[in-house]
């Protein structure tokens, strides 16, 4: 049985965030940033049950809940979302678009955008986790990167 991290408390307050250590690149291990502004970045996701896996990140000071920004913060950081959201929706064409807003294993603020398509492998249901996963081909993954960029530009 799983249980929480002894230093759960301290971790929420920033310790050792990896999120606040990786900084800001252009690409990491997960994922390809698509947008960024002084509030986010979005990233779109290397491995996922579903084509078009984002996850929009809080990038101002450590918070890992979103009742901690002040009101400034949360419209800046809600207005980013859902530009990053209906980017998705417009590019892939989903039946839905999942805002998912956890933080059980990072507590940075985060959310992960998943759309849900017509082949959805869990149409009632969660997707797996990211990670366990294969890779999106590169060649894919790149192309939808560009075509993001472009809609999240205009």
């Amino acid at each position: 049985m799983k249980v929480w991290p002894a230093d759960w408390n301290e971790r929420k307050r920033g310790k050792d965030c990896p999120i606040c250590v990786d900084g800001r690149p252009e690409e990491f291990q997960f994922g390809i940033r698509i947008y960024s502004t002084a509030h986010t970045d979005a990233y779109l996701q290397r491995h996922g049950a579903v084509r078009g896996y984002a996850v929009v990140i809080w990038r101002g000071r450590h918070v890992a809940e979103p009742m901690e920004l002040s009101d400034a913060e949360a419209v800046g950081y809600w207005r980013d979302l859902l530009r990053v959201a209906g980017a998705i929706e417009q590019h892939y064409l989903p039946m839905k678009v999942n805002l998912e807003m956890l933080g059980n294993t990072i507590p940075h603020l985060h959310t992960h955008v998943r759309p849900r398509h017509r082949d959805d492998p869990a149409p009632y249901g969660p997707l797996a986790h990211a990670a366990d996963l294969p890779a999106f081909p590169d060649e894919q993954l790149r192309a939808d990167v560009e075509a993001l960029r472009k809609l999240l530009a205009s």
